[in-house]
């Protein structure tokens, strides 16, 4: 079966696995209710936690990645029903009552350790953004609202990936070719962002973000639905119950921070690349030089590559699959001790021939876990890199610990007869990245699964991976696997100082539109009702946050997918690779090899989980309480260009 499942040996067998975990959960919940306060009324909500995530989790990787689609389907009704029995619990005044014990229980809330304590609260916490404090009929009302905005996100990302159609004969001959034909019609499935022709990007983005009648619907009841929500159980706004528990902790900061972010780079850098970019697409298309937002990433890629000569072709031999896997290890063999050891999987284990399975082994405590590393592209396989958990560790009532297993999902070309599978700069960059989250995963050794790996605040999560990005950039890391393919030889050092220079040129309009995204979701789950239609907003914080015109008849919003797992938290992305950038410079910059630093990196900052404030876990790693001030400065600074290089190349 799947992931080693007995029962996931067919579509079918989600059914039964899901009907286990039901009566499972029913079990513990009985358990609870009737179990003296104590840590082992923590242990059984953590039981019933992982029963329900081991189905919920492993259905949520399958839904979107498994070739057939009778695995898909079964596991979306998985999800679904899994989801509507948490929100279930969730407002379940009998099973919170037993908490609830435990919590007033002072004598014995002071002899839990931190962890379980942490562990309490949060579920404590859960319990009260779901509603428990309301009365039956609005507890009612609040699952309700939970199901309908677990349906809509569903809906709306669906809809975020869908085509639109045009009539074939309203664009010119000569671009029709860049679009999938269908009958007198032309498929428009993306923004084509990296096409040199101005006239396709242009048409792609008009067509691509025409306004979808049902998409605009479906958004705005999601946002409305998630405010009456978020008011139901006694906030101002979603964004506020969004926000409790993380790094930003309410709107009122992540405002002062976007603001200062923003007073810092709009009036000069920002202005400074979109002027560079004027003047290059001035250069080669003399007829219509202004700027619009669909030449922001294809004239800054021209800018970066006739600069610095960072063709991908010249990259690409030096960075095969098999050598940056041997990076990898080789980093962390000598940061954390850690080595990767290709399995054998069993037959049924894995859903397409191409994954590979990966023992995670430290020198001294044994087996850690496991990665599987569906790496490669297939038909109906989502063009997205990501982490996903499987299995969560935990410590097991028999004292065995429960073993983490997550997946890594990339969409990598396969090798060919003549040479293995090579990796754009940009792609290894994105392994590197997942692979932070994977190790966050296997060493989030924490006693609860409630609180393993990457299950913390969302503006913590992304901490690890982006400070691989760090490691991905520094010649001395590269310089250990990089080898041309043929030859064996080494990846010349100008080469790596001119590709990490690279990505600062129109660095500052590239964070200004994360700003622009950020400002955009915050708005969106703001005060309600919206003054204005979602539209309407797009274009006033496109002008105010961004520099470059919004363009009528489009609805850029309609295909922000983010807003679904990210609502109210896009902002997380920022402020994740702000305190990446901190631990680079202090603990990593000197000697990215330095076993001492990996080891407080581990003991600091992975090793929690999410069962330790995520702020107290940077000043644990920093040895310092990080200011606002602090957070804005470090991703500014990363902007600037390091003068060497400059010389050198000049």
């Amino acid at each position: 079966g799947l992931f080693g499942v007995p029962e996931l040996s067919c579509p079918e067998g989600f059914q039964e696995a899901q009907d286990k975990a039901l009566q499972e959960s029913e079990q513990l919940v009985q358990e609870a209710c009737s179990t003296p306060p104590g840590p082992e009324t923590v242990m059984i909500f953590d039981q019933l936690s992982d029963g329900l995530c081991r189905v919920a989790d492993l259905a949520d990787f399958v839904k979107i990645a498994h070739p057939d689609f009778a695995f898909r389907e079964a596991a979306e009704e998985a999800c679904r029903n899994i989801g509507t029995v948490v929100e279930k619990l969730n407002t379940d005044v009998e099973l919170c009552q037993s908490l609830r014990r435990l919590l007033a229980d002072e004598i014995v809330m002071s002899s839990l350790d931190p962890e379980t304590r942490r562990v309490a609260e949060l579920f404590m916490f859960d319990f009260e953004i779901s509603g428990i404090h309301l009365d039956e009929e609005k507890r009612k009302k609040a699952v309700n609202l939970n199901v309908r905005i677990l349906d809509l996100c569903n809906e709306f990302l669906t809809g975020t990936h869908l085509p639109n159609k045009i009539d074939k004969h309203v664009l010119p001959e000569h671009i029709r070719y860049n679009f999938t034909a269908e009958g007198n019609y032309l498929q428009v499935a993306g923004l084509h962002a990296d096409c040199p022709d101005d006239l396709v990007r242009e048409a792609a983005y008009k067509i691509f973000l025409y306004p979808n009648a049902e998409q605009l619907s479906r958004l705005e009841e999601l946002l409305a639905s998630r405010n009456s929500l978020a008011q139901l159980v006694g906030y101002d706004t979603f964004a506020h119950r969004a926000l409790q528990g993380t790094m930003a902790k309410n709107p009122g900061t992540r405002r002062v921070w976007k603001d200062m972010l923003r007073n810092q780079m709009h009036c000069v850098r920002t202005q400074k690349d979109f002027e560079m970019m004027t003047k290059m697409k001035m250069k080669l298309n003399p007829q219509n030089s202004k700027l619009m937002p669909w030449d922001h990433p294809y004239y800054s890629g021209v800018l970066r590559a006739e600069r610095y000569n960072i063709d991908p072709g010249l990259y690409c031999p030096f960075f095969s699959l098999g050598a940056c896997m041997e990076g990898l290890n080789s980093l962390f063999s000598q940061l954390l001790g850690i080595s990767l050891y290709a399995e054998q999987t069993q037959r049924g284990e894995v859903w397409s021939e191409d994954v590979r399975k990966l023992a995670v082994v430290h020198e001294t405590e044994g087996l850690l876990g496991y990665i599987y590393c569906d790496f490669f592209q297939r038909p109906d396989k989502p063009h997205q890199d990501c982490h996903f958990t499987v299995r969560g560790g935990r410590l097991r009532e028999n004292g065995e610990y429960q073993l983490p297993v997550v997946v890594l999902m990339l969409s990598l070309p396969h090798s060919t007869r003549g040479a293995p599978t090579l990796l754009s700069p940009g792609m290894m960059e994105n392994l590197f990245h997942e692979m932070g989250h994977a190790m966050h995963s296997m060493l989030g050794r924490t006693r609860y699964q409630h609180v393993t790996g990457t299950r913390c605040p969302t503006d913590f999560a992304e901490v690890p991976s982006i400070l691989m990005e760090y490691f991905a950039n520094d010649y001395r890391v590269v310089n250990q696997f990089a080898r041309h393919y043929k030859t064996g030889q080494p990846l010349p050092k100008n080469m790596v100082s001119r590709l990490c220079e690279s990505k600062k040129v129109c660095a500052a309009a590239d964070m200004q539109l994360q700003v622009f995204y950020a400002a955009l979701d915050q708005i969106y789950h703001g005060k309600h009702p919206l003054k204005k239609s979602t539209t309407e907003i797009l274009k006033e914080t496109q002008e105010k946050f961004y520099g470059l015109p919004y363009v009528p008849n489009t609805a850029w919003q309609l295909r922000f997918s983010h807003l679904v797992g990210y609502g109210a938290k896009y902002y997380s992305y920022l402020m994740s690779r702000a305190v990446a950038s901190m631990v680079w410079k202090q603990c990593f910059a000197q000697d990215p090899f330095d076993r001492a630093m990996g080891e407080r990196y581990r003991r600091e900052m992975l090793a929690h989980g999410g069962g330790k404030e995520p702020i107290l876990m940077v000043q644990g790693m920093l040895q310092k309480s990080p200011s606002v001030e602090d957070f804005v400065d470090a991703l500014v600074s990363d902007l600037d260009h390091d003068f060497e290089t400059f010389i050198m190349d000049s």
